[in-house]
């Protein structure tokens, strides 16, 4: 199924924009229930969101990751869990585009299908006659709950080979989840565990790791497709810090919203924005946010360019893409948190949207490939003339 009418970047962010009062009212029992309501994963389907880095083959678009940016920041300002799901949805589908076409024939059969995923190798394989046999456990699986797959990776451990790390394709109806997702932030992302129990894993359905790291594909129909000529890390980077953007709009605008009714308690001030601290902290926010934006703007340029004229990787635009990455989310927390605590005694209660904003900005700031100062490590490593000491670049 060719998609013919692929919507443009403004089509789809027009898309997404006329959902966000529909999915802002969702947030909250997102928050409270762990897990993201069917009517919001419906809205987003009818919206093509599941769609944008599925091969037009198959209905897709190939968006690229400007728009990935663009979108993912609209859903976070609706609801940060939402958005973070979304985002991680494009990365395991990207990845799934990595496989034999056959396999993509399978996986893409279902219209709007989505797939889960990690990079954590926390399971083992061992050999078995035509693939592999898989057990171990997976944890901080998002959006395992709506998804039809999940992208594994294990160690496969053969008699007569050092131990390698694979990638594989795994229907969700093959595993265990385990709701053990009690959290204090990105509470509605439903991040669960997963267990696998001799799963049997079909040879085709298996790639190494480290070939997947460096961009290796085993697909031939998406060999001249710009949306492969990228390896994974600096994708999965363009692909999700769009949500650190939109946390921060949000948290903007829930500030701004409640500042006109609200006084400085124990001063004279009776408008908390007369205040010159306020103007201060609204500015500095401001400022911060606005570099969250430069640096997710410049990693999905560098993303899109490269893959536009297929010009090769360096390891200092490699690492400097995680860099870019870390650098939103750190820029995006600073700029929440001088909100957050602007905002006054009265806003930690559930009904104030910043509690909850702060929450799910400081549990993707945890995130350990996104964390500021491992990626500014990494790049200021390769900048100081040594190796990269990670696989994940």
């Amino acid at each position: 199924m060719l998609a013919t009418n692929v919507p443009s970047h403004d089509e789809l962010l027009d898309r997404v924009t006329q959902l966000v009062p529909q999915l802002r009212k969702n947030a909250a029992w997102s928050d409270e229930h762990r897990s993201l309501p069917d009517e919001s994963i419906d809205a987003l389907a009818e919206a093509g969101v599941f769609r944008m880095r599925t091969p037009r083959r198959y209905g897709g678009y190939e968006s690229d990751t400007r728009t990935l940016v663009d979108v993912a920041a609209e859903l976070g300002r609706a609801d940060g869990s939402l958005s973070w799901v979304a985002s991680v949805y494009w990365i395991p589908t990207w990845m799934t585009g990595l496989f034999p076409d056959h396999v993509q024939d399978e996986v893409f059969a279902e219209p709007d299908v989505r797939i889960c995923g990690t990079l954590s190798p926390s399971a083992m394989a061992a050999p078995a006659p035509g693939g592999i046999v898989v057990n171990g456990r997976w944890g901080f699986i998002s959006g395992a709950r709506h998804s039809g797959w999940q992208e594994i990776v294990a160690v496969l451990i053969t008699p007569d080979q050092e131990p390698m790390p694979v990638m594989a394709l795994v229907p969700m109806s093959d595993l265990q989840v385990v709701d053990d997702w009690q959290t204090s932030g990105l509470r509605g992302t439903g991040s669960v565990s997963t267990i696998a129990q001799d799963v049997f894993v079909p040879q085709d359905r298996v790639l190494p790791l480290p070939a997947v790291l460096q961009g290796q594909s085993a697909s031939q129909r998406n060999a001249d497709s710009p949306m492969y000529r990228a390896p994974l890390l600096p994708v999965a980077s363009a692909s999700s810090v769009g949500t650190l953007l939109g946390l921060a709009r949000a948290a903007r605008e829930a500030f701004l919203e409640r500042l006109p009714e609200r006084k400085i308690t124990y001063t004279d001030y009776q408008s908390q924005a007369e205040a010159p601290l306020t103007h201060l902290q609204v500015a500095d926010a401001t400022m911060r946010l606005d570099e969250a934006e430069f640096h997710a703007h410049r990693l999905a340029a560098l993303v899109d360019g490269k893959c536009a004229n297929g010009s090769s990787w360096t390891i200092e635009e490699r690492c400097r893409a995680r860099a870019d990455m870390g650098a939103v989310v750190a820029r995006a927390k600073e700029s929440v948190d001088i909100l957050s605590t602007a905002s006054g005694g009265s806003s930690i209660y559930d009904g104030v949207p910043i509690q909850r904003i702060q929450r799910d900005v400081h549990a993707a700031h945890l995130h350990a490939l996104m964390h500021p100062d491992t990626n500014a490590e990494l790049y200021g490593r390769v900048l100081c003339g040594q190796e990269p000491n990670t696989l994940y670049v």
